[in-house]
């Protein structure tokens, strides 16, 4: 790189390194707190590693989570308005919750967070989004609600509730210059929420490149496998072994499982510590990762239209194979003869 490359380089917001940074939780959308809930079930790593220095390298952080705050009433969102006026540099803004359309109705409103401190009405969350994202050092959509819509952006439900990057625009970027970052889920994996933050601040600390993001802007290392291809039972699929009713260990695409077309990693990571994931423990995949999630995926439990084709294309070969690796499974369970002790003629 010439001098001057490298000038422009070091220069970019996302380049210098920032020593400490705020993370400002917004959980006023429409949701449930489950990503609140689930972050603190995160080991890899924790929220306490991040909150607390664990990690080498990452700046201070300090985490405003209405859910895991000390503070609360005026002196919590103290912070939230310091920010909106720019006094609170810099930040990551976690979104949590789907974005309603306030613009859809007379009056009165869909979601708030807080009350403003002149007139005593609420502020709703959409101006809280106008007023802090642009101020952002990064935003992250955490949850399918935030990142798609989920489901409350179900057709034909009234508060045209949409995810915060349809909300914002598809090409836009924070004050460094990174685009909304999702982190979908129902709700979303605990470590899934985590880990991505850590890249971040890894990321302000200047420590790591610009964040990888596919086109639905999930990070890349976490969403880009299936299900499927991390998934327990995939080898019985395989097979042509498929269950026909829960409680079995075999593969349950034709129960309703989504798991062979669904960009998620549950398979592989586990919900909490290593453990569980929907199919792992006898679930259906039901797509919560996905941004056409829940229309699409709809009615739950009933077969997927595609894995009725591909579960009897299986079947003419699955059942072949099963049997031919059961005769090689038997000889393979057998000692070679010439291991045996010889009995001796003479004896």
């Amino acid at each position: 790189m010439t001098d001057e490359a490298v000038r422009q380089e070091n220069d970019r917001p996302d380049a210098r390194p920032l020593g400490e940074v705020d993370i400002l939780w917004l959980n006023g959308g429409l949701g449930c707190d489950g990503e609140s809930v689930a972050m603190t079930g995160a080991t890899q790593p924790s929220v306490e590693d991040l909150v607390l220095g664990a990690l080498p390298g990452l700046p201070r952080v300090r985490l405003h989570n209405p859910f895991l705050a000390y503070e609360n009433g005026e002196e919590f969102l103290s912070l939230f308005r310091r920010a909106a006026e720019g006094s609170l540099e810099p930040f990551i803004l976690v979104v949590e919750g789907s974005i309603p359309d306030e613009g859809n109705k007379a009056e009165g409103y869909w979601a708030s967070f807080g009350a403003d401190a002149l007139t005593g009405q609420p502020i709703t969350t959409n101006e809280w989004v106008d007023r802090l994202a642009p101020r952002a050092w990064a935003v992250m959509a955490v949850g399918t609600c935030a990142a798609y819509g989920g489901i409350h952006a179900m057709q034909g439900n009234p508060t045209g509730a949409m995810g915060l990057a349809d909300y914002l625009g598809r090409d836009w970027k924070s004050k460094a210059g990174i685009p909304v970052v999702n982190v979908p889920g129902c709700p979303t994996m605990p470590d899934n929420i985590t880990e991505t933050l850590l890249y971040l601040l890894y990321q302000a600390a200047a420590r790591a490149p610009m964040i990888p993001l596919d086109e639905s802007l999930r990070p890349t290392w976490l969403f880009t496998e299936t299900v499927h291809e991390g998934c327990d039972r995939g080898g019985y699929y395989e097979q042509a072994q498929f269950a026909e009713e829960y409680g079995s260990r075999h593969c349950i695409v034709k129960l309703g499982c989504w798991g062979p077309v669904v960009q998620c990693n549950v398979g592989k990571r586990g919900w909490m510590a290593g453990v569980g994931g929907c199919p792992n423990v006898g679930g259906i995949c039901i797509g919560c990762t996905m941004p056409g999630f829940p229309d699409k995926f709809m009615p739950f439990m009933d077969q997927p239209p595609g894995s009725l084709l591909s579960s009897h294309a299986v079947m003419t070969y699955g059942r072949a194979i099963h049997a031919l690796r059961r005769f090689t499974q038997d000889s393979l369970n057998k000692e070679p003869e010439w291991r045996r002790r010889k009995v001796s003629s003479k004896q």
